[in-house]
């Protein structure tokens, strides 16, 4: 490490260069473009204790096996919608237990969509391949395309009707080419009540005037109201069902590709006194503490590297990985998966 001055035991900071939140479709262009993490390699006498808290923070986007078979079938859905002319378009659902990655993966798919279109058409001429709209917590009709308008960039006044709103959002859509549409926490979509029913009534209009491939994704939708009645059925006839399961790690495989991602992850990190292998090494105690869980192994390993900057060991231990307090979801299953273990 070159000789820098170390972040101080009082330094509570949030870095002034954090990056703005992916609100509409500037800013998602300008994300876009960012960009992705990259890292010198670790002996790099540029590293400061801030730069690495920086990025260890921010971090690498692994590559999961959900991530690859929804990138697959994300392919194949929209060479299946290139040239239908019908209404009844295909479309992706994603479902998964809180903490899965489901939003990480909407924002996977649509940036990878989104750098092939920019390879394949030299100029943009206001060419917008994907929007992005999540579920409000009180879903309405009007909500939703509201959402949509805000990422389009469309003004929009409170005065103005559902209808008009609908309507300026489809024109829009279709005018700019969008070929995408990402909904995310459709879970809020109880089709049992009549906000809930009229607004996944709306998502059915979006979906059959503009002529894009549509990626919903949501908490356990499987086990949710959405699919369930008339409408629900409607839905169920034209989407795809892609689960984001937890990472097991019982059976050979499951175990071979639980160590893959900690090996990916612990090349990833840059911390120069950290032992390789120490990681894979735990990988059992790991998927203990984090069930598997994509959040809450992210966070498991971005703290624990984020820790030993700052008490400047620079190496990820099992005592350091035991001090980080994980999420409540992960703590608690852990704690039931010790009581079930001889002994526990």
């Amino acid at each position: 490490m070159a000789a820098v001055t170390a972040v101080g035991p009082d330094d509570f900071f949030d870095d002034a260069c954090a990056p703005d939140a992916v609100t509409d479709w500037l800013l998602w262009q300008a994300d876009v473009g960012r960009p992705r993490v990259t890292a010198p390699p670790v002996t790099d006498s540029s590293w400061t204790p801030r730069t690495l808290l920086g990025y260890h923070s921010e971090f690498v986007t692994l590559r999961t096996p959900s991530l690859e078979r929804a990138q697959a079938q994300l392919k194949w859905t929209l060479l299946v919608n290139n040239r239908q002319r019908g209404t009844a378009r295909r479309g992706l659902l994603i479902s998964g237990p809180p903490g899965a990655g489901k939003s990480t993966m909407l924002t996977e798919l649509g940036r990878s969509f989104e750098l092939s279109e920019r390879r394949r058409h030299a100029r943009h001429d206001g060419y917008m391949p994907v929007a992005f709209a999540a579920i409000p917590p009180s879903s309405t009709p009007k909500g939703l395309v509201k959402e949509l308008a805000r990422f389009a960039c469309i003004p929009v006044h409170d005065r103005m009707t559902e209808t008009a709103i609908t309507d300026a959002v489809c024109h829009v859509l279709c005018e700019r080419r969008t070929r995408l549409v990402f909904i995310d926490d459709v879970h809020l979509l109880n089709t049992r009540t009549r906000p809930g029913a009229d607004t996944s009534d709306q998502v059915k209009t979006l979906a059959e005037r503009v002529p894009a491939t549509f990626v919903l994704a949501g908490v356990d939708v499987d086990k949710s109201p959405l699919l369930t009645g008339p409408r629900g059925a409607q839905l169920a006839a034209r989407f795809k069902m892609l689960r984001t399961p937890p990472l097991l790690n019982g059976t050979a495989e499951q175990k071979a590709l639980w160590r893959a991602l900690l090996e990916a992850m612990e090349t990833a990190l840059r911390l120069t006194r950290h032992r390789p292998g120490t990681l894979v090494r735990h990988a059992d105690y790991i998927h203990l503490l984090t069930g598997g869980v994509m959040a809450s192994l992210s966070l498991l390993i971005r703290e624990a590297a984020i820790r030993s900057v700052w008490d400047e060991s620079f190496a990820i231990t099992k005592k350091q990985l035991a001090q980080v307090v994980l999420d409540v979801q992960a703590t608690n299953a852990a704690r039931a998966t010790r009581r079930r273990q001889p002994g526990g």
